[in-house]
């Protein structure tokens, strides 16, 4: 392998000047002369990516550059066979190269290419710098193959060149579309849950029933029917479940604290994120922050723009994951369990809803996309747990699914509560001028502005 010394010095190094570097150019011209087409298109992305995505943000600017994810395409090309970079591989591949940068930011490793012992992120990218581009790495790998979308170069493509063409949609695919916007299901559902809240004797009945219906069928179709039912109605029971911190040593209120984190982990069987975010909550209120936190990575390691929500359209990523013959063979009541993501939905002065939140539950009951909450809660658990730079970093990335409405119910009544939310994170963090902006938008967004929540907050404001 022919390799040239090159008069080039380590930036900042004391001896810049009399350094000089190996230069392995033509053994790399080499390798990328044997790429694919499709090799050649995951290394444009990804230095698109890096280029017009990452580089903007002021911290993240000169930590990466393009030699580095070079280094990790050939690494990818060592491990994976070349057949495997097709045209129809083209996101699968694309996706396990941004992998591969997150992997080595976040264990701050990327060996070089001819010289393995050589680790070039040694000293360069570790503490808060590399903190901060893990967390924006992170964000964006949630979007999925579409964070490519936030290059203005690639966004102002012809959509024909954009999207894949994709085929006519099965029957199937239509059917969960129909089920996504389903009204008469969330009335169903509504309309179920509201008889229990009159009875709760009644509720309890129903409840011993479903669990036993659910393990005594055998038949998967019936079974994931009620346990859906049963998770439904946990979900409806823990917020009125009292719960005193200051008593958790007494008798009593040890039983109500196991009886509610029961009922909550039932709650997880009818959507894929929601009932895990409202255990996160439980462990909020109880003063558990560390575990929240872990509760909510698992959450939001869930919101993918794989997921769906009830009205929203099927995109091509939803088409396509509907047509795998693993998913076909699920019931739509799994599917659910599976894919939907629900709203976060406390009732009349829930129990569980954070102290920061009990304007929202005082006279109604309030629903915030789940997206939303689970950085509303992440930042209150750095919050309590003294993590200044935690905090503001969750605040930016709390900003960015708003801005974008990443996994948001559209409509303006839940950006309304999103900005809310935000508010009050901007007002905890002491930013009073950002806090009073961000209510007088949410005011603005609401059909009856005055006496929501943000309308108070905003009086309570003008009045210290």
């Amino acid at each position: 392998m022919e390799y040239f010394f090159v008069p080039i010095g380590v930036k900042g190094s004391s001896k810049e000047d009399l350094e000089w570097r190996i230069s392995f150019s033509i053994g790399e011209q080499l390798l990328i002369n044997t790429f694919t087409h499709t090799q050649l298109l995951c290394y444009a992305l990804i230095k698109i990516l890096l280029k017009d995505v990452i580089a903007t943000f002021s911290e993240c600017k000169e930590l990466l550059c393009s030699y580095f994810l070079k280094t990790i395409i050939f690494w990818i090309s060592e491990e994976l066979p070349q057949s495997a970079w097709r045209p129809d591989t083209l996101i699968p591949c694309f996706m396990q190269c941004f992998k591969r940068l997150i992997y080595c930011v976040e264990y701050s490793v990327c060996l070089h290419y001819f010289i393995p012992e050589n680790n070039m992120f040694k000293n360069k990218i570790e503490g808060r710098p590399r903190k901060i581009l893990l967390e924006k790495l992170y964000t964006l790998h949630n979007y999925g193959w579409r964070c490519i979308l936030f290059s203005d170069q690639v966004s102002n493509f012809p959509a024909s060149v954009r999207y894949f063409n994709m085929e006519q949609q099965r029957s199937y695919v239509h059917k969960v579309e129909k089920a996504t916007k389903a009204y008469l299901l969330w009335s169903a559902d509504t309309s179920f849950l509201l008889c229990f809240n009159w009875d709760k004797v009644l509720c309890s009945s129903l409840l011993k029933t479903l669990i036993q219906k659910a393990v005594s069928f055998d038949k998967s179709l019936i079974k994931y029917l009620y346990i859906y039912y049963t998770s439904m109605i946990c979900s409806n029971r823990a917020h009125y479940i009292p719960l005193n911190i200051a008593y958790s040593n007494n008798e009593y209120q040890l039983r109500l604290y196991k009886s509610c984190l029961c009922n909550l982990l039932k709650n997880i069987y009818h959507d894929s994120v929601s009932g895990w975010l409202m255990l996160a909550s439980f462990f909020y209120n109880t003063k558990e922050h560390t575990k929240a936190l872990h509760i909510l990575k698992y959450s939001l390691s869930k919101c993918t723009l794989k997921k769906l929500f009830y009205t929203m359209e099927l995109s091509d990523i939803h088409n396509q994951l509907l047509k795998l013959k693993s998913l076909q063979k699920k019931s739509i009541v799994h599917l659910w369990k599976l894919m939907f993501i629900d709203e976060m939905s406390f009732k009349l002065k829930s129990m569980l809803i954070p102290e920061e939140l009990l304007l929202e539950v005082e006279n109604r009951s309030f629903s915030i996309s789940s997206s939303v909450y689970a950085y509303f809660l992440k930042f209150l658990c750095h919050y309590h747990l003294n993590d200044i730079r935690a905090c503001q970093d969750t605040i930016q990335v709390l900003q960015l699914v708003i801005e974008e409405k990443y996994l948001m119910v559209t409509n303006l009544k839940s950006e309304a509560a999103a900005y809310s939310l935000l508010g009050v994170a901007f007002q905890m963090f002491c930013d009073t001028e950002s806090a009073r902006q961000t209510f007088l938008k949410s005011v603005e967004l609401h059909n009856t502005p005055s006496g929501t929540p943000a309308a108070k907050r905003l009086m309570l404001m003008c009045s210290l």
